[in-house]
């Protein structure tokens, strides 16, 4: 009898010693979830609120240090194993706790209780302010931040505040330039497993964020909400200086670089200075002679992309931009936008030295090389020079005799465009500028220009020997045969 009480005793103090053990693991269980819950990836650090309201569930358990696919299913400590350990060697088995559906295995049943949550969709644990759900106790922790505005972990090297341990974790490596997450397709490599999952949407052709408007896919999320202002119209990015609004901010911060005059993307190999990233990588391909994107049907190469869709037009005669007022089309939006202010009389661009105003940014920069006295433009064969590209171009065409623009109804050839327009009125008739004053037409700008002379009584040509004025060049030369008799 004193044998058997004796045996009993053992095993009563054995099972309390192994319920305590337990409830000690649980509870350091507790306190490491919570603890590595708030390092799981971020999509991006900016978006750090977002981002953790709709974390992916499944990740958080397939991240998490303590849940496993191998046998030894948790680890929390050196002394949670030992004591795991002691408990094996006491009982002589291991509790084995398995997800019937996927087959993972947990060392306690609260874990495998937690983990069914997957499947069930369960989330038990509701956010009383906003309503918000979670499947974790750790995940309303960290969310509840969001509303008391809570930001406990800073970065030691630059001060900046976080929420969530795990974002400070992802800033510290901007100062390390730590990049773990890499790329097996490509290479690249990435300070965050988010931004790594992202870019594999590019080799995966995934593209998870659907417009219910229009139907467009998107790869971001952050991209889907960019686009669902198009559909808005809204703008609520303005600029302070000048009232432009933006629908992004991005737009509004690369608009700001126009009047303070910022150039923070510079060339390392000539020095030349851009406001737009995009502009820079652009460039770059000067110096390393990469053409991305090539013609299929010419065969053309072009560094830009945007440059080869303007190109492709040319072959398939798309112009999908046309005016509603006049009716006329343009294959480039830029092309249609400039259009546009001739209707609305909008002159966006001001010379600051002369006050003269301008629709277009390239005539803007043309009459400012006026003021500067520039004319980088110099003709190799006799010296001339010009402050506007296209006028070299067309002075070009003299030494060359090159004449590119036909007529189609007479064939007749012409060195420039404008010339082949003025000549083509010639065959429909048509006289397209109207006196406003009488009523009279005519089939070209200048000689509106000159009749006009007839109601102002401008006399703009004057005699040198003599100072008389006249209306027409051709009065002037006539008058001065007088004084060549002379």
């Amino acid at each position: 009898m004193a044998f058997i009480k004796e045996e009993s005793e053992d095993t009563k103090m054995e099972f309390i010693k192994e319920e305590i053990e337990d409830i000690k693991i649980g509870e350091t269980f507790r306190v490491k979830q919570e603890d590595t819950e708030e390092q799981t990836d971020l999509m991006a650090l900016k978006e750090e609120n977002e981002v953790m309201n709709e974390m992916d569930e499944n990740d958080q358990y397939k991240n998490h240090p303590d849940f496993t696919t191998g046998e030894k299913t948790f680890s929390c400590s050196q002394t949670e194993k030992t004591s795991s350990r002691k408990r094996a060697k006491k009982t002589g088995t291991r509790r084995n706790f398995t997800c019937q559906q996927c087959g993972k295995s947990f060392a306690e049943k609260i874990h495998l209780e937690r983990h069914m949550r997957v499947h069930t969709g369960e989330k038990p644990y509701t956010c009383q302010q906003c309503g918000n759900q979670f499947t974790l106790k750790g995940s309303l922790n960290r969310h509840m931040r969001i509303h008391t505005g809570e930001r406990p972990y800073r970065c030691p090297q630059c001060g900046r505040s976080f929420s969530c341990k795990g974002h400070l974790k992802a800033h510290m490596r901007v100062h390390t330039r730590e990049k773990p997450f890499v790329c097996q397709e490509c290479g690249n490599r990435f300070t965050l497993n988010g931004s790594l999952k992202m870019h594999m949407r590019i080799h995966t052709g995934e593209k998870p964020y659907t417009c219910h408007q229009c139907g467009n896919t998107f790869a971001q999320k952050v991209s889907l909400k960019r686009h669902m202002i198009i559909h808005t119209g809204e703008k609520p990015y303005t600029c302070p200086q000048c009232g432009k609004s933006f629908s992004q901010k991005l737009s509004l911060n690369r608009h700001m670089r126009i009047h303070d005059g910022e150039k923070p993307f510079a060339c390392q190999q000539c020095g030349r200075s851009f406001n737009i990233k995009g502009n820079l990588k652009a460039h770059m391909r000067i110096h390393t002679k990469k053409s991305l994107f090539t013609c299929q049907q010419c065969g053309i190469s072009f560094t830009q992309k945007e440059s080869f869709n303007t190109h492709i037009k040319i072959h398939t005669k798309e112009k999908p931009y046309t005016c509603q007022q006049c009716g006329k089309s343009f294959d480039q939006h830029k092309n249609f936008k400039d259009h546009m202010r001739i209707h609305s009389g909008e002159k966006p661009y001001m010379c600051t030295q002369c006050g003269k105003s301008f629709n277009q940014k390239r005539n803007f920069k043309d009459h400012m090389k006026i003021h500067s006295g520039e004319q980088p433009y110099t003709c190799p064969q006799c010296g001339k020079s010009f402050n506007q590209k296209g006028h070299f171009e067309v002075h070009i065409r003299i030494h060359t005799g090159e004449k590119p623009f036909t007529c189609q109804q007479c064939g007749k050839l012409f060195n420039q465009i404008g010339i082949l327009n003025r000549h083509r009125i010639t065959h429909n008739g048509e006289k397209p500028f109207t006196c406003q004053q009488c009523g009279k037409s005519f089939n070209r700008k200048e000689i509106l220009k000159r009749h006009m002379r007839v109601h102002t009584g401008e006399r703009p040509f004057t005699c040198g020997h003599c100072g008389k004025s006249f209306g027409y060049k051709i009065a002037l030369k006539c008058h001065m045969s007088i004084h060549v008799c002379e």
